[in-house]
């Protein structure tokens, strides 16, 4: 026998591998579906890619790649024997079989025991070899199984390689020298010294620099200057703003070079007038005013007085925590409840599958069906059969392992275990969309939409109108205008005295602020931060204001309740709206330029350079920014290439030389050296002298803003009006909508994270009617009326979007339910008015 399996093994061993260090083993999910080693089918393992495949899968895999030897692994979990030992940990029958393989399910360990078994299969026969079967089979298949059965999970040896599992306390932690300098750090308002970047921002804690951090591949970051900082003073910690909560902060061995944590942490930020120690007694030592409105509000959004009805069937799976990933869950939920979500992924789930890459695991497009079809076809949310309680019946769900990795995959934050906000991971979710849609249907533009900004010069008068596209409407909640204003003083006021008093606590008050006053807060005029006014050539006063150019399908609200105190204590305002379940937006639609009003002159603002800076611009030499140079090479891109990258981007920035490098690396030339023209090149005048208006552009530029989607013709009219500068360039064309010589609109930069400013920069110049239907090569900007229905809500309880948990209610067939992680149940009471994210959808014309 021992001789029959090992000729019959023969033709295929050059396909089995033995898993190396560095491999990951997907032995308990399916890599197209939710099928594991508890499914009816089991899973089955490559032995040569170690990927996953449920039965229905598995097929697929044989014929892409003819590998023909699978491990399948099958679990089954029974129900103890009657008399068993209470208490007992389940029993393995093979105990070394499935080392490391965790329990799916949430049996209750004194309840149940498993069974695990394991076979090699030889596909298209389907012949099977139990295993251990150290005797009969050839050695080295014996070793790949054994280590195939011993490997830990692939999303195990994930998350023990995740920076946060391995951070260790700074060697600078206990001696750091922090100055005596009378810096003082507000709680808002932060942006980086060096080049007033208002994102991803360091506080230095020796010196309380406060500065920008490294440009990352997904569009966030900054130009480094905290690392230059660095090695300028060597001064080696870092904390980044917005991280700070009561239990720690995100901090930065420069020295080290990864994160670290600092013991010490509340003293050095209390150095800088950041009072952690108070923030820590916010949470914890003054029970009576912090836990109460929280339980109130769990109970509230939870609906934990109500004994709600499972309910089970397609569109009704739950979603496993995975811990601190119901931010994710939640977004999604929601998203796969919207039609066009639903047609694109679930809709081309075969094609998708079939035309998938050989590592499904790694592409967006098969895991995002994938996700898709857990969460609709019903087959992970079946009721219970009649043998079985209904009262002992526990909803599984489906658990989203390879989902999250891949999308989080190089995001500092949702990489990590960490709670985060849900309406930064829409976007994110929406940028990832946009990126993978390229020759498809992109689902995402169902919420994209033209914004009209109104700014005006308070002094002059004078009035710019620029466009943008955004995602998200996001509407303050003014606590002035709250009906009943009155109680929430006296509430205050009872709340000092007792806390003066050591006493109990007042019953906490809950601010009721109408939905007008949010729309009308919304429409009102907001001061602009450092406004350079073109009619004075001046920095002064201005104003801006907001309003809807097109409406999209899906609107998207967020009620904007976070906030820091003047104490550093990140909080969330306990407000309730009485938010309508129609919504009409119509007086918000813009206008544009109107009778008697005069627009700012179109002048840019003066550029200042540093004397090194002029001294160099003198010289024969190139000027280049060598920390973008640095961040491209890191990247794995020829270091000449990069060079010249940066150059012919005018030293914008890694991102804008990066798209550069992307639309000219199949160029012969690409990784020769730089040859730029020197100034003695041009003549000896030509260093004093403007371009000529009639001569071309370079065509590096020109391909740079083409590149962007804008039209050549428009590209070449605006570099000839700036002189040839790239920067200005661009703003130029945002600011002279007129002048586009019919040659269309700006398409979507796929690789920018959506945000409120992100797309200043796309879609300047569409008009106000713009559609698909009417102009073909515009945005792709679907308009509307601005009348809407609510048909979701996303609800967060806790003290910051850090920590807490989330929540969703979806309508469905005529009903509100609630997914609350993997439970699915009618909704009794929809708590409307305390949610953090509304979706809506567009009504009909009629």
């Amino acid at each position: 026998m021992a001789a029959d399996l090992g000729e019959l093994l023969v033709p295929y061993m050059p396909t089995i591998r033995v898993p190396r260090t560095g491999d990951r083993v997907f032995k308990s999910e399916c890599a197209f579906s939710y099928d594991s080693p508890e499914s009816d089918g089991g899973l089955y393992v490559c032995m040569n890619t170690f990927l996953g495949f449920g039965r229905e899968h598995v097929e697929r895999h044989y014929r892409k790649t003819g590998q023909s030897v699978y491990m399948h692994l099958k679990r089954t979990v029974k129900k103890k024997a009657t008399g068993a030992a209470g208490g007992a940990v389940p029993r393995r029958r093979n105990g070394k079989t499935f080392l490391d393989l965790e329990l799916h399910q949430n049996y209750n360990a004194d309840d149940y025991e498993y069974e695990d078994e394991a076979q090699l299969v030889i596909f298209p026969d389907h012949f099977e070899i139990p295993l251990p079967n150290i005797e009969e089979l050839p050695a080295l298949v014996t070793i790949a199984c054994d280590a195939v059965l011993n490997a830990p999970c692939g999303f195990r040896k994930q998350e023990q390689d995740s920076w946060e599992e391995e951070v260790q306390v700074s060697k600078h932690a206990r001696s750091l020298r922090q100055l005596d300098n009378g810096v003082r750090i507000p709680p808002s308002g932060w942006k980086c010294t060096k080049c007033e970047m208002r994102e991803n921002l360091w506080l230095n804690l020796t010196d309380g620099s406060v500065l920008c951090g490294k440009w990352f591949f997904d569009g966030n970051g900054g130009n480094g200057h905290a690392l230059e900082h660095y090695r300028e003073t060597s001064f080696p910690l870092a904390v980044k703003l917005g991280t700070i909560t009561p239990d720690g902060a995100d901090i930065y061995s420069f020295d080290e070079e990864e994160a670290v944590l600092d013991p010490h942490i509340s003293d050095h930020l209390a150095h800088f007038g950041i009072d952690m120690l108070q923030m820590q007694k916010t949470e914890n030592g003054h029970v009576d005013n912090q836990v109460r409105p929280r339980v109130t509000e769990w109970e509230v959004i939870q609906e934990s007085g109500s004994k709600l009805k499972a309910v089970y069937g397609p569109g009704y799976t739950g979603v496993r925590n995975l811990g601190n990933s119901c931010y994710l869950g939640t977004t999604m939920q929601v998203l796969f409840s919207i039609p066009e979500f639903q047609r694109a992924y679930v809709g081309n789930l075969q094609r998708i599958y079939d035309y998938s890459p050989l590592d499904p695991t790694q592409d967006f497009s098969t895991q995002m069906a994938k996700l898709g079809h857990g969460l609709l076809s019903g087959q992970y949310s079946k009721p219970p059969v009649k043998s079985e309680l209904i009262e002992q019946h526990q909803q599984k769900g489906i658990c989203p392992r390879m989902f999250k990795a891949l999308v989080s995959k190089g995001h500092p934050e949702f990489s990590s275990n960490r709670q985060q906000d849900a309406h930064e991971f829409l976007l994110h979710i929406i940028n990832l969309v946009e990126r993978n849609s390229a020759g498809s249907e992109n689902p995402s533009d169902v919420f994209r939409f033209l914004v009209e900004e109104r700014t005006q010069c308070c002094q002059s008068r004078k009035v710019r109108y620029t466009q943008r596209v955004d995602y998200v409407m996001q509407l303050p909640a003014p606590v002035e205008a709250a009906t009943n204003r009155e109680e929430l003083i006296a509430y205050e006021a009872k709340r000092q005295e007792a806390q003066e008093k050591m006493t109990a606590s007042p019953e906490p008050v809950r601010a009721r602020v109408p939905f007008t006053a949010c729309l009308q807060a919304f429409s009102e005029p907001e001061n602009v931060l450092d406004f350079w006014s073109s009619a004075l050539q001046a920095k002064s006063a201005g104003v801006k204001t907001s309003r809807f150019v097109s409406f999209p399908e899906y609107l998207v609200l967020q009620i904007k309740k976070f906030t820091f105190g003047l104490d550093w204590v990140p909080k969330k305002i306990d407000l309730s709206i009485d938010m309508p379940d129609f919504l009409d937006l119509t007086r918000l639609r813009a206008t544009g330029l109107q009778a008697g009003e005069e627009e700012l002159p179109d002048l840019m603002p003066p550029i200042v350079l540093p004397e090194d800076t002029r001294d160099s611009s003198m010289t024969d030499s190139p000027e280049i920014d060598e920390s973008a140079v640095m961040q491209l090479a890191e990247m794995g891109f020829p270091q000449e290439a990069c060079r010249k990258a940066v150059y012919y981007t005018g030293n914008m920035g890694a991102e804008m030389a990066f798209n550069w490098i992307i639309a000219h690396m199949e160029e012969p030339d690409f990784a020769e050296p730089l040859v730029a023209p020197s100034l003695s090149d041009s003549g000896p005048s030509s260093a004093s002298q403007a371009p000529s208006t009639d001569s071309q552009p370079p065509e590096e530029s020109v391909a740079i803003l083409t590149s962007m989607g804008f039209p050549r013709s428009q590209a070449v009219q605006a570099l000839k009006a700036t002189n040839n500068n790239l920067e200005r360039a661009l703003d130029w064309i945002f600011t002279h909508p007129d002048n586009e010589e019919d040659s269309g609109s700006a398409s979507d930069m796929a690789e920018t994270e959506p945000n409120d400013n992100a797309f200043s920069s796309a879609n300047a110049h569409s008009d106000s009617t713009l559609s698909p239907d009417q102009d073909p090569a515009g945005p792709r900007i679907k308009d509307g009326p601005g009348r809407y229905e609510l048909f979701a809500f996303i609800s967060h309880m806790g003290t910051s979007t850090m920590s807490g948990h989330y929540v969703c209610h979806i309508k469905k067939e005529g009903r509100w339910v609630i997914y609350n992680d993997h439970k699915v149940c009618l909704s009794e009471r929809p708590p409307k008015d305390m949610a953090y994210m509304y979706f809506y959808h567009r009504l009909s014309r009629s």
